[in-house]
């Protein structure tokens, strides 16, 4: 038996390449995002073991964690510095004073900083041995007005010593003359680094020369970081300060990466599920009907004394060769996909070195559990059913199995599991809980899915006379055999048709909720922006106050109200304690935004010692106008404020930020005074036009490169280019989908051909020319992709509107249907379907007639 299986694989191996490519695409992924996210971890530990002082003296660490950042930067006293130096075993302590919130601009107001959304770091210049720079060329800065800048980004950005810089900070802006280039000595991270004399980095960046953001300290030699950070502690306080040593601020900066690690490995492991589980569907497809094809040679096996386990453990060594064929390559993909992300990453600036590409036990092993655990588990059923092969069979004519039996098991497992899924997702439309509504949802996208693969069958004949309908029409007798062939086996068909449907569906669903976002915020923004245009930073982060001023400055500009962003934690009367970003207004609100209240208005709300919030977020927590709140702000400053307005906004919490809580400006300079305006609503002044306005804004804020000038259409194509993210995702996990589906539909319409060689050459004999026999195939996979894409826009755009129904319920209430991109998916369909048949069809048109008419 085991040579029969060798060699019966061997026999097959042309059959069974695509199948093993659907493996190779799910280990690769697999085995690539962990080889990256290994590499990378790696990298940034060593990175970050090896600068981290050995303690760190830092502000006392908040707990409160906002959405969006207030742009104030904490600090510590610079004098701690001298009284650390002067604690035992204490060798060295100096200031750090770094700050992220900055833009550094050249002599054309571009901006020298990165574009890929790192950081441009400045701080000041103290070279140690675990500096992640050396200096290279020219000489450190020396008192205010000198900067050193790092090599990458000189070299980016095109920036020579003796070139004037400006850096853009809280304080305000100031120029400085590149004196020197500093070179990474450890992995560059992707960020610009602008070096400062010491003194000059507390006074411009900081705006305070006694205020450093943090203390570094270096250990005598043969004192441990923990004991001394804890005589730092005894000394200073045990809660006046955040005390890290390196291992825990290496740690620190590891968690810190860890989210955008999560994405990358989180986005690619995606990919290998779709891919795991299309090619499911082709590997169960291919196996059943290599085995409908055998049954003679089957029949034979029995007949000369093998027992069904023996036949079903062949079939399983089959797939199990195939799992560890498809693995090894999958894995040998994978490291050539985990290179390619290595020098992506290169070109935005975070240089990994390839050559310490990181190959863990744990990625081989992840590789052959997938590849040969998708095999095993999609040629488990085949290998039942071979193993029900009965020994007579090979004394008849080979039959195709499942051709003729009945599928009443299908038809009721899937209605029960339809039925299910069905409940799922009314419970989900029904539900008013968003945590409740996205369970259901989830369980109900997984029983229709299910479902609608166990019944797909059960739809091939009625929906195909209809697809086809018009094929007897349009090509006569070839249409009518096309349709014929998709028709007589609807098992084979409708695994064939499931491939193409979960993507499509999955894209159909996304399409549906992307466009009824985008709808939403459209309205959103109709309903509420009243102002003539927004002042914003490209990345939502606060800018200096004398962007504020030049603004205010401009010629033509009117009415200017500025908005903040503060974290707060809010005891609620019902005794829950919410963390939430809080907005704060000037009081000319009401001129340009159109604010809807439940109860009060806005001169209330803004009032000092007055807080607003959503009506619906009051209601669940049990407050009232007039109730009154402890509020907790940054540095743990507290506040009581009175509730003394109710809002009743559409998308209350439709950015992310639940409760809609926001009060006056007054309040925040009062607890937050460091606090920077994150954007500016601006109207024309009288007499001048909003074409005017724009131009002397945008000339105002040439010299703030970061700054952006947005309209109302402006800002809804920000809020589209954002969506479109996710949607790009989407459709790349589409494309596997797509790809692997084509695998599958050549894979059947191969085997198909070799099924039907014989009828083909009989068609041949009577005069089917070899035009006719290739349309007939293109026309049957043409339909088989167009079912498939039917029934995954019928899941995808129901999966789509539940999807926005449990949008609504954080505040996005708009329904749209991306028809353009139903239509597009249809069209589409049929494409794939004429591509994935033109080999097919090729060969069957080759096939030399007596040799096919002979064929057994």
């Amino acid at each position: 038996m085991l040579k029969a299986t060798l060699r019966s694989f061997l026999a097959h191996k042309g059959r069974l390449l695509l199948s093993a490519l659907a493996v190779v695409l799910s280990v690769a992924f697999v085995a690539g995002s962990l080889i990256f996210s290994d590499t990378v971890t790696r990298t940034f530990d060593r990175l970050f073991a090896s600068t981290s002082a050995d303690v760190t003296v830092g502000p006392k660490d908040d707990d409160l964690k906002g959405q969006l950042p207030t742009g104030a930067v904490e600090t510590v006293p610079a004098s701690l510095a001298r009284r650390v130096a002067g604690i035992d075993g204490v060798a060295d302590a100096h200031v750090d004073a770094a700050v992220e919130n900055v833009t550094v601009v050249d002599s054309e107001n571009k901006s020298v900083g990165p574009t890929t959304g790192a950081p441009t770091v400045a701080t000041n210049w103290y070279l140690t041995d675990r500096s992640p720079v050396k200096l290279t060329d020219g000489h450190a800065p020396e008192g205010p007005g000198q900067a050193l800048l790092d090599a990458d980004t000189a070299e980016n950005k095109d920036v020579r010593i003796g070139d004037t810089l400006t850096v853009l900070a809280r304080p305000g802006s100031f120029k400085v003359k590149v004196v020197g280039i500093a070179t990474f000595t450890t992995t560059n991270p992707g960020a610009a680094l602008v070096y400062l004399d010491t003194r000059a980095a507390q006074t411009e960046l900081l705006g305070d020369p006694d205020a450093a953001t943090s203390i570094s300290v270096t250990a005598e030699p043969g004192v441990s970081d923990d004991r001394l950070k804890r005589r730092i502690a005894d000394e200073l306080g045990p809660t006046a300060y955040e005390y890290q040593t390196a291992d825990e601020q290496a740690e620190s900066a590891a968690a810190s990466l860890g989210g955008f690690l999560d994405v990358i490995k989180y986005v690619m492991l995606g990919f290998a599920g779709i891919a795991t589980l299309v090619g499911i569907f082709l590997i169960v497809n291919t196996f059943s009907m290599l085995i409908a094809q055998r049954t003679r040679e089957l029949g034979l096996l029995r007949a000369l004394g093998a027992d069904r386990r023996q036949v079903r453990r062949s079939v399983l060594a089959e797939a199990a060769l195939l799992g560890l064929v498809g693995s090894t390559l999958g894995l040998a993909a994978g490291i050539g996909l985990a290179f390619g992300l290595i020098e992506l990453m290169g070109a935005f600036g975070m240089n990994l070195k390839s050559t310490e590409m990181v190959i863990g036990p744990g990625t081989p092993i992840a590789a052959y559990t997938v590849g040969l655990g998708v095999t095993f588990v999609a040629a488990y059923l085949p290998a039942r059913r071979a193993s029900t092969v009965s020994p007579m069979a090979a004394l008849s004519d080979a039959e195709i199995a499942g051709v003729g039996r009945p599928l009443k098991v299908r038809a009721v497992v899937g209605g029960l599991v339809g039925a299910a899924g069905a409940a799922a997702l009314v419970g989900c439309a029904m539900s008013t809980d968003t945590g409740s509504a996205a369970a259901l949802l989830g369980l109900g996208v997984v029983l229709t899915l299910i479902a609608t693969v166990i019944a797909g069958p059960l739809l091939v004949r009625p929906v195909i006379r209809v697809l086809g309908g018009a094929f007897p029409a349009l090509f006569g007798s070839v249409g009518r055999m096309s349709q014929r062939n998709a028709l007589r086996n609807p098992r084979r068909t409708g695994a064939t048709a499931a491939a193409l449907m979960v993507g499509i569906a999955l894209v159909g669903g996304m399409s549906v909720a992307s466009a009824s976002m985008t709808k939403s915020f459209d309205d959103e923004i109709d309903n509420t922006l009243g102002a003539d245009f927004v002042i914003q930073n490209q990345n939502f982060m606060p800018f200096p106050q004398e962007v504020t001023d030049k603004v205010r400055a401009t010629d033509g500009a009117g009415l200017v109200v500025r908005q903040r962003f503060t974290p707060v934690a809010v005891r609620l009367p019902d005794g829950e304690r919410i963390e939430t970003t809080a907005a704060a207004y000037d009081t000319q609100l009401d001129k340009v935004a159109n604010v809807t209240y439940a109860e009060g208005d806005s001169a209330a709300a803004l009032a000092d010692g007055s807080i607003a919030m959503d009506a619906e977020f009051a209601r669940d927590h049990d407050v009232t106008v007039g109730s009154t709140i402890p509020v907790r702000f940054p540095a743990g400053k507290n506040a009581e404020l009175r509730v003394a307005a109710l809002t009743d906004q559409d998308t209350a919490d439709g950015f992310g930020v639940e409760g809609g809580l926001y009060f006056g400006m007054g309040t925040i300079e009062k607890y937050v005074p460091e606090g920077q305006d994150s954007a500016l609503y601006v109207n024309a002044g009288s007499g001048v036009g909003a074409d005017e306005l724009r131009t002397n804004l945008e000339r105002t804020l040439d010299a703030y490169p970061q700054v952006q000038v947005r309209d109302q259409a402006d800002y809804k194509e920000l809020i589209r280019n954002q969506i479109a993210v996710l949607l790009y995702l989407v459709y790349a996990l589409l494309g596997l989908a797509i790809v692997i589906a084509v695998l599958g539909v050549v894979n059947t319409l191969a085997l198909s051909v070799v099924e039907r060689t014989r009828e083909i050459g009989l068609l041949r004999a009577i005069g089917l020319a070899r035009r006719q026999l290739r349309r007939m195939i293109r026309l049957e996979s043409v339909v088989i992709a167009v079912f498939g894409a039917v029934l995954g826009l019928a899941l995808g755009l129901v999966w789509g509107v539940c999807v926005q129904q449990v949008l609504a319920l954080q505040g996005m209430k708009a329904l749209a249907i991306p028809w353009g991109t139903v239509v597009a998916v249809v069209v589409g369909s049929a494409v794939v379907g004429v591509v994935a048949a033109l080999l097919p069809a090729l060969r069957a048109s080759r096939m030399n007639v007596l040799a096919a008419i002979a064929h057994e």
